[in-house]
Parts: C-alpha cells; sequence; structure tokens
C-alpha cells in the first residue's frame, strides 16, 4: 500500500468479495468459540484479516456490516456494537500499514492494542444495555467481582470488557497474522492496487 493510499476507499472486485468473506470468517470464530465454550468471542478475525489485506477502510467496513448483518438475523443488541468493530478494523489497518506486521510479537502488541480499544468503545454500550456487564461468564464474574468491592460500575464494567477482550483481540491477531502471512506473497496487491475511486 502506497503511502498516499492508507485513506483511499477502493471499490475493486476483490475489495468488496473480501467484505463478505470477512464477515464469513467472523461468524465461523464465533460458532468455533461458542461450540467450544471458550472465553474468548473469535468474532473478529475476518475483520482484522480484512485490515491487514486491504487497509484500515475495507476492515472497518467489514467489522460494521457484519454487527448489522448479526443484529439484524440473531441478536438486535449486536447492531450497536458496529463501532466497536469499526474501530477494530481502523486500528488493525492502520498499524498494519505502519509496518507492525513483523512477526509473532508485534502482532501481540497490536493485538494488545485492540483490546484495550475494544474495551474503552464497548464499555458505556455494556452499560447503556447489559448494566455493565458483557455476558461473557469470566468477564461477568470479575465484574462481580469488583462491585461486590465497592468499585465504581464503570470501573467495573471496564475490567470486565478487558478481561475478555484483551486476550481475545491478542488471539485473533495471532490467527489473522499467521492465515496473512500463510497467503501468497502477490496476493496482498489484488487488494492493493492503484486504482482509486474516491478519496477519504
Amino acid at each position: 500500500m502506497s503511502k498516499t493510499s492508507i485513506w483511499t476507499f477502493k471499490l475493486s472486485t476483490a475489495a468488496i468479495a473480501l467484505i463478505p468473506a470477512a464477515i464469513g470468517i467472523n461468524y465461523l470464530g464465533k460458532l468455533f468459540a461458542g461450540l467450544l465454550k471458550l472465553p474468548l468471542w473469535l468474532d473478529s478475525i475476518g475483520t482484522v484479516l480484512a485490515s491487514m489485506l486491504a487497509g484500515p477502510i475495507i476492515g472497518a467496513l467489514s467489522g460494521i456490516i457484519n454487527n448489522i448483518i448479526y443484529g439484524i438475523t440473531v441478536d438486535p443488541i449486536s447492531t450497536v456494537y458496529a463501532v466497536t468493530s469499526g474501530a477494530i478494523g481502523l486500528v488493525v489497518g492502520i498499524m498494519a500499514y505502519k509496518g507492525w506486521l513483523k512477526n509473532v510479537k508485534t502482532a501481540i502488541v497490536i493485538g494488545l492494542v485492540v483490546g484495550i480499544v475494544a474495551a474503552i468503545i464497548s464499555t458505556p454500550l455494556n452499560i447503556t444495555f447489559w448494566g455493565g456487564q458483557t455476558g461473557n461468564i469470566w468477564g461477568d464474574a470479575f465484574y462481580a467481582f469488583l462491585v461486590s468491592h465497592n468499585f465504581p460500575v464503570w470501573l467495573a464494567s471496564f475490567g470486565d470488557s478487558f478481561v475478555v477482550d484483551v486476550p481475545d483481540k491478542i488471539a485473533t491477531v495471532i490467527i489473522s497474522y499467521f492465515i496473512f502471512r500463510g497467503l501468497p506473497n502477490n496476493f496482498n496487491t489484488i487488494f492493493r492496487g492503484s486504482d482509486k475511486i474516491e478519496e477519504l
């Protein structure tokens, strides 16, 4: 990706095809985590991979559209978390563009940053729609512990999100990183062509 194209909104055939593919991967990750009853979401692998391949805008769109579709078809409240998914796509896309996809260690750093950002954005949403909880048994147990020790709800809610989002996003970025590195070297150019439709 050239230095002038990080914010280019590219509607190439490849980029358009990548969005539904990313949504499908997100669904599979969430299903996998649910079936195995993992203490993780694993519902952003497609979003993160799209960001690595095609940049922050395509990644953010993949995350936002995924939440809207999931909200319409499964859980209406999921729609409000589209803003969190969009932020995940933006952060990963920007950090990848800045050269943070060097190795597993830097991928872990990306996951840590994304996890913290996701927790910060999700906390007010959790308070508004879930009374501060996330619906994850591990995170909600930590929330109950903090509340029982007289921590304010906003801090307990952030703690709830933090203990789930950080490990989840680190695992998500690492998985996406290995998929990304496993693709052919010239595969990335399919999504990073020079054709510009509209500059943001």
